[in-house]
């Protein structure tokens, strides 16, 4: 059964740096490609970031220079470093897995960015 605990979300000010975490359970995590997405309100869910296997990562383009995805296969955890935030940043971020054909969302963790 997979399974996510995520963690890490928060309100911070503009610039700010906030670190989520999202520990992964009920499948060979180091095999698998991880993800980051982010949906704000009346918005559809975004890809945020994406880690393959070997480490090689991909970022949105508004995020790019900013936020940092990593991952620690000895802690089955995914990282997402996310430095100098915006207020369009403000959104609930997910981490994500395909596994066995079937898409698995961790439960959403707020992130948001407001003076």
């Amino acid at each position: 059964q997979v399974q996510f605990v995520e963690s890490g979300g928060g309100l911070v000010q503009p610039g700010g740096s906030l670190r989520l975490s999202c520990a992964a359970s009920g499948f060979t995590f180091s095999n698998q490609r991880m993800s980051w997405f982010r949906q704000a309100p009346g918005k559809e869910r975004e890809l945020v970031a994406t880690i393959a296997a070997d480490g090689i990562s991909i970022y949105a383009d508004s995020v790019k220079g900013r936020f940092t995805i990593s991952r620690d296969n000895a802690r089955n955890t995914v990282y997402l470093q996310m430095n100098a935030l915006k207020p369009e940043d403000t959104a609930v971020y997910y981490c994500y897995v395909r596994w066995n054909n079937v898409n698995y969302w961790g439960q959403g963790t707020q992130v948001t960015v407001s003076s």
